[in-house]
């Protein structure tokens, strides 16, 4: 056994190395950074990022060829189901107000190597996302231009026949992009400003697409004669909600902010509902207009809004619209560039990442280097890839970290707080004070009783109504022990189950007795884990702001991200693999040796003894620091 012990030593370190948690300053709002965003800025960047060119391609394509204009319903699918997400994002931006978004949120709940692969992938989501923008920008244009910039760049510059590259170098998809990343690079005011100008052109030419397509709307178009309203039944709405679910992907920026935000603790809640409402609504009427201007049988998916317009005698409208369409790519892409190295500077300034991303120019107060180095890697990208075979890769990372952001919700919801307060010697008169830990065997014997009544009902133990059902079960479990291991079914659970309706009939052709209990059980078990996290006491706290329903919140968009995640490609998954081979590379070569977490462990720590004595009948705790001795061995 001890042999046993001895060669399982270095593996059980090297878990907990891999899982070891970040542990936040006692001052959420200190930061090197610039706290000078108002909920309106915030809200704006949301705002932009959400509201992009799917406004003008995704209506039209998801309604031609999926949903009809039944896409209206699918985009109030999506909005709900997007806002189980939004809400996760909302308590971890209001409750832990620093940059890095989900790689943030992970690595204070989760663990260190899942922080890295989370935040190793929205690294690659908001590159191709931006060179894919940015790319649309340029094609845009140059289809104002009848394709003059194209032609001249094939005939005076360049072209190649390469698999995987764009057939010519695009030298204006990489000039807009370094443009914008010198600028972004003047400081968090600036790019702010720049965003306000953009959004409010784009939310000024929704207006009037609104407003005059109202005016030429044909209810006719949504008769029987033209196919109905739902010429694809339920089948279809669903799919077209799958779609329509990645146009509100864009929120994440106002979470990304948040360490930069005046009172992240109000703004970025009221921010993410604000915008996520108005993208919403800006989706939903908008294909209101555009199925009800022209029948959606020939609507055009590569420019619908201009052409729908065109067509019925306004061409001087698809001046206008092409205009708001620039100004809207204008925004996702300043949302793109905005996020991105604020989540390497994260990584950075944890030490998961080269630290030369870690510094921010003292005048601008951002992260200038990661700015200008990741700005200049995604223009190259949109220079010379083809990006159309990869844009699918943005949704499975996107999807990832929505995944592990509703998961560290309920793991965070129902741990105790840790007590990191330095103090060396406290007294404490009131024996309702937070649940410790006693180390002297007079403790134990004085307060075992007390101590074993008020912490059952602590955070992370058994509601008190439960205590006698399931104590003995359950009650020699630590606190948010139980949670921890129902987060884990239930992720395995959704995983199973989204399987089991996407590939059991067609791929794997399950007998239907089969693929009916593999449905149930698994079912049996997403319920139950839901159910086993209910029945313990959450945090309940009353100055941030907290997602409400939970487990159930959180549960539903974990399921509803795994199903998604179902139906993307097997090449999708493919890639996903080799990308995440590439960063624990990376991980185990740089991160791992010089994570500021395990710094921090390898620091000596000072030892503590703990007594309880009674004068005149009151409580008082004395704290005394004891240093350990040098032959490693410590008194209590």
């Amino acid at each position: 056994m001890a042999t046993c012990s001895t060669g399982c030593a270095p593996a059980v370190r090297l878990c907990q190395r891999l899982n070891r948690l970040k542990t936040l300053d006692g001052d959420m709002m200190a930061t090197s950074l610039k706290r000078c965003l108002s909920t309106l800025d915030l809200t704006l960047m949301g705002v932009g990022g959400m509201v992009g060119s799917g406004l003008y391609v995704l209506t039209g394509t998801v309604a031609k060829d999926t949903a009809g204009p039944a896409v209206i319903i699918s985009f109030v699918f999506a909005g709900i189901a997007s806002l189980l997400a939004a809400f996760c994002y909302a308590e971890f931006g209001a409750r832990i107000p620093k940059t890095g978004s989900a790689y943030m949120f992970t690595y204070v709940s989760v663990g260190e190597v899942w922080a890295f692969l989370i935040g190793w992938n929205v690294i690659l989501e908001n590159m191709i996302g931006g060179a894919a923008v940015a790319r649309a920008w340029s094609g845009y244009l140059d289809s104002i231009f009848n394709h003059a910039i194209q032609n001249f760049t094939e005939t005076h510059i360049m072209q190649w026949n390469v698999p995987f590259l764009a057939h010519y170098p695009d030298l204006l998809a990489a000039g807009i992009l370094v443009f914008a990343s010198v600028f972004i690079s003047f400081g968090v005011q600036v790019s702010s400003y720049l965003n306000h100008i953009f959004s409010t052109i784009s939310m000024g030419v929704i207006a009037f697409i609104l407003v005059f397509g109202f005016v030429l709307a044909d209810p006719a178009n949504w008769s029987q004669e033209q196919g109905g309203f739902a010429p694809y039944g339920m089948s279809g709405i669903l799919a077209g909600s799958a779609t329509c679910f990645y146009a509100f992907v864009g929120f994440d920026v106002i979470a990304s902010s948040s360490e930069e935000a005046k009172n992240p603790q109000k703004a970025v809640p009221i921010a993410t509902a604000i915008s996520l409402g108005l993208a919403a609504t800006a989706y939903i009427l908008v294909s209101c207009v555009l199925t009800l201007i022209v029948p959606w049988r020939t609507l055009d998916p590569n420019s619908a809004l201009a052409d729908a317009f065109f067509r019925r005698g306004y061409s001087w409208a698809g001046i206008v619209v092409a205009v708001g369409s620039i100004c809207a790519m204008n925004t996702v892409l300043l949302c793109n560039l905005f996020s991105l190295p604020r989540i390497v500077y994260a990584m950075a300034e944890d030490g998961l990442f080269f630290s030369i991303f870690a510094r921010v120019n003292p005048v601008t107060k951002v992260p200038v280097n990661a700015i200008l180095v990741f700005g200049i890697l995604m223009a190259c990208m949109a220079l010379i890839f083809d990006l159309e075979a990869l844009v699918q890769f943005l949704s499975i990372g996107t999807l990832l970290a929505y995944t592990f952001v509703a998961a560290s919700v309920i793991v965070l919801r129902f741990q105790p707080e840790k007590n990191n307060s330095k103090d060396t010697t406290t007294t404490s008169p009131n024996v309702n004070a937070e649940p410790k830990q006693y180390e002297s065997f007079s403790d134990k014997l004085q307060l075992v009783e007390r101590q074993k009544t008020r912490e059952r009902r602590g955070v992370g133990h058994l509601k008190a109504y439960w205590e006698p059902y399931l104590d003995r079960l359950l009650g020699d479990c630590e606190p948010g022990e139980v949670v921890a291991f129902c987060v884990m079914t239930l992720i395995v659970s959704s995983v199973s189950l989204c399987a089991v309706l996407e590939f059991g009939n067609e791929q794997l052709q399950f007998p239907v007795w089969c693929f009916t209990m593999l449905l149930v059980i698994f079912t049996l078990a997403y319920v139950l884990s839901l159910a086993l996290i209910w029945i313990h006491e959450p945090q309940r706290n009353n100055q941030t702001f907290q997602v409400p329903l939970v487990p159930l919140t959180p549960g539903a968009s974990i399921l509803f991200n795994v199903f998604l995640m179902m139906k993307l490609s097997l090449l999708t998954w493919i890639r996903f693999t080799v990308w995440i081979a590439i960063g624990l590379l990376v991980y185990f070569g740089y991160g791992i040796w010089h994570s500021k977490e395990g710094l921090r462990e390898l620091q000596p720590k000072d030892m503590a003894a703990r007594y309880v004595v009674l004068p005149s009948g009151s409580l008082v705790e004395t704290v005394q620091s004891v240093q350990p001795d040098d032959d490693g061995t410590g008194c209590c």
